[in-house]
């Protein structure tokens, strides 16, 4: 087929969408369809080659099930993630930054991963969700405000991590439950605080088709520590980021490309004594504190 005759089968498979009413899906799809044939093009796709492409997506979604989400760890893997979430916080911060009376700009969100498990049990301020897991002990304080540096009470943070050994609850066989999370929410000046454990690195799933495009890549399948957050609360841009140790290996080259600076922060670590909440305890433990801010919704 000549390059003619290829940008032939494009015009007529975008003239199949000009009965589509739907303004934004229009738009879209052309999009895919302009680029997909491009790549075609590009790459000069061979059959076999683009059946093995139609096998390898088949068997990422055959991965999937109610605890494995392997459709976005692929997205995760290929950075497709990390760019709609960069382009959301560009939205955001131009509305920040355009509000002269605004005193922050929103928290950088970052991906969410394929282990958020909603329905977390609700916890009092204070409670520990990493009692009797592997890993260091770890207090978490801080405060959640908006874009003008006014406290957001009763929002909620909904927490979530892998172990001290980086597994996540949903990767143990058998029926283990919720493990290291939980939905916290903040007091009347947007306070927060609670424990769990110092998270560590720790590699993707590797046994399904997106870690076998891994290791073809060359790749190494590494995250590194931190633990999750989705922050949110009525009239709010909801935000969904992670916290990381500064100290944690992996942080330049994270395997699903979401590390971010801001979101770089210490845990400094304490000989065994009384925590800042005047809990006593018998082993070393970490301290963490971040600010979160919050965008208006508009």
């Amino acid at each position: 087929m000549t390059a003619t005759q290829i940008h032939d089968v494009t015009a007529a498979v975008l003239r199949t969408l000009d009965g589509c009413t739907d303004a934004r899906y229009k738009e879209i799809m052309s999009a895919v369809v302009r680029h997909l044939h491009a790549l075609v093009e590009e790459v000069d796709l061979k059959p076999d080659e683009w059946m093995a492409a139609i096998n390898f997506m088949t068997r990422v979604g055959q991965t999937c099930d109610e605890q494995r989400q392997e459709c976005i760890l692929l997205s995760d893997t290929l950075g497709v993630s990390m760019r709609v979430v960069g382009l959301e916080q560009a939205r955001r911060s131009a509305k920040a930054l355009a509000d002269r009376e605004a005193s922050a700009t929103p928290t950088e969100a970052t991906v969410q991963g394929p282990f958020y498990w909603e329905g977390s049990p609700l916890m009092p301020l204070g409670a520990d969700i990493g009692e009797g897991m592997p890993g260091d002990p770890a207090y978490y304080s801080g405060t959640v405000s908006d874009t003008h540096g006014r406290p957001i009470a009763n929002c909620c943070l909904d927490i979530w991590s892998g172990d001290g050994e980086g597994i996540y609850d949903m990767q143990m066989d058998g029926e283990v439950g919720m493990r290291l999370r939980g939905r916290f929410h903040t007091d009347d000046q947007g306070r927060y605080h609670f424990w769990s454990i110092k998270p560590t690195y720790y590699p993707i799933p590797m046994d399904g088709p997106v870690g076998e495009m891994i290791n073809k890549m060359g790749r190494h399948p590494n995250r590194p520590g931190h633990i999750h957050a989705m922050v949110y609360a009525d009239g709010y841009v909801p935000l969904t980021t992670h916290l990381f140790p500064t100290d944690s290996p992996f942080l330049d080259s994270d395997v699903v490309f979401g590390v971010r600076d801001s979101l770089l922060i210490p845990f400094d670590k304490h000989p065994p004594g009384t925590a800042p909440d005047g809990r006593t305890l018998t082993r070393p433990y970490h301290t963490a504190t971040y600010d979160f801010h919050l965008a208006p919704a508009a």
